[in-house]
């Protein structure tokens, strides 16, 4: 919005700065509004695309060139489907959930810098208040779990509460190293603040380590695989959405990939240097070319999201907590102790080493405690 004002100010001299800060809210906004369901449009073909070559199948390969049309008919024809509701449903609940379920993920990003100085508000505390309205997007998922009268739909409805809840944790401490670090809650301080990128810098490795922690994390807050079992179609129909048909659905679906995007953008602006890259700067050129490479990233991360779905399985219930409980979030806690030594050690090298060699020996005995806990576990099913 700062950038937009200003190149505003310079275009209209001695218009009102309330008139100039309003419009320049406007169209940070509206451009959101626009590129983010768009990005959403072309994902969709995307990932249906790469499962299909996964697969070893086509793919989307009728309506336009290589299938690239397929979302266009695919929402022209949920748009004429009808819109069926359970005789016993709470109709008002019922239709306000696919509602809530999209609009947290649009909050998250009016405070995620898209490029130099592009961000639609710049929050002080932008993070926190990313974190905080990506998280109630689990209110939409229970509501409509409840509100539809069904065992099947409250089973994944409660499924998600316990997802949310376990990684909400792990996901919010790995970014507290970031946060330590840095110094602020700012995301555009975040985001100018990393010259090397937190995520993959050599010498600091409770940067790769958070990194790791939030992308779990922000898998199974979005619900993806292969942290789907509040949908896990084998097992409980479709979950929480198993009585919505037509543009409910539709904004479900919406919801959860927004949703992915929302978080995408965060870890890319916590993480991997959002907008900065060669030629990245002021300057309208340089501005395109920093918005260039916040979307490369952000592609780039979907792109991995994309093909964890085609091979990895779904985690069963018990897996996925003790996942969050008994290794993200130790491993989480131990990345702050890292940090801090990393940061307070007078010399760097050392530094580097001692939290290196903490976080390399955490893993192992993470890994061998939970190993052998899950191999005590199905030998005494098996057994029993």
């Amino acid at each position: 919005m700062e950038t937009v004002y200003k190149w505003l100010k310079n275009l209209a001299t001695g218009a009102p700065d309330w008139a100039l800060l309003g419009v320049a809210m406007l169209v940070a906004i509206g451009f959101l509004l626009a590129v983010f369901p768009g990005v959403f449009a072309f994902i969709t073909w995307a990932e249906r695309k790469g499962l299909g070559r996964i697969q070893n199948r086509m793919g989307p390969n009728r309506v336009g060139p290589v299938g690239l049309f397929q979302p266009i008919a695919d929402g022209l024809k949920i748009l004429t489907k009808e819109d069926i509701v359970p005789r016993r449903a709470d109709g008002f609940v019922h239709f306000l959930a696919p509602v809530v379920a999209v609009v947290p993920a649009l909050l998250a990003l009016v405070v995620v810098p898209v490029g130099a100085g592009l961000v639609a508000v710049n929050l002080n505390i932008g993070i926190l208040f990313a974190f905080a309205v990506s998280t109630a997007s689990v209110l939409a998922l229970f509501m409509a779990g409840w509100a539809s009268r069904n065992k099947f739909s409250l089973l994944g409805a409660m499924r998600a509460v316990a997802q949310v809840v376990s990684y909400e944790v792990p996901t919010v401490l790995s970014a507290v190293v970031v946060l330590m670090v840095v110094g602020s809650l700012s995301t555009l301080d975040i985001v100018e603040s990393q010259r090397g990128w937190f995520g993959w810098h050599v010498f600091k490795p409770w940067g790769a380590i958070g990194f790791f922690l939030f992308t779990c994390g922000a898998l199974a807050e979005a619900g993806r695989t292969p942290f789907d079992i509040p949908e896990a179609e084998s097992e409980i129909v479709a979950g929480y959405h198993t009585e919505y048909s037509g543009f409910k659905f539709a904004l479900f679906q919406m919801g959860e990939y927004l949703a992915s995007l929302a978080m995408m953008s965060i870890g890319v602006t916590m993480f991997l240097g959002g907008y900065l890259g060669p030629g990245s700067g002021p300057g309208v050129l340089g501005t395109l070319i920093s918005m260039g490479w916040f979307f490369a990233k952000l592609l780039a991360m979907i792109a991995v999201v994309i093909w964890i779905r085609g091979t990895w399985p779904r985690l069963r219930v018990d897996q996925l907590l003790a996942f969050a409980w008994r290794f993200l979030l130790p491993l989480s806690l131990i990345n702050i102790v890292a940090a801090g030594l990393w940061h307070f050690i007078p010399s760097k090298p050392v530094g580097w080493g001692v939290s290196a060699a903490l976080l390399a020996a955490s893993c192992w005995v993470l890994t061998r405690l939970n190993g052998r806990a899950y191999i005590e576990k199905r030998s005494y099913r098996l057994t029993s």
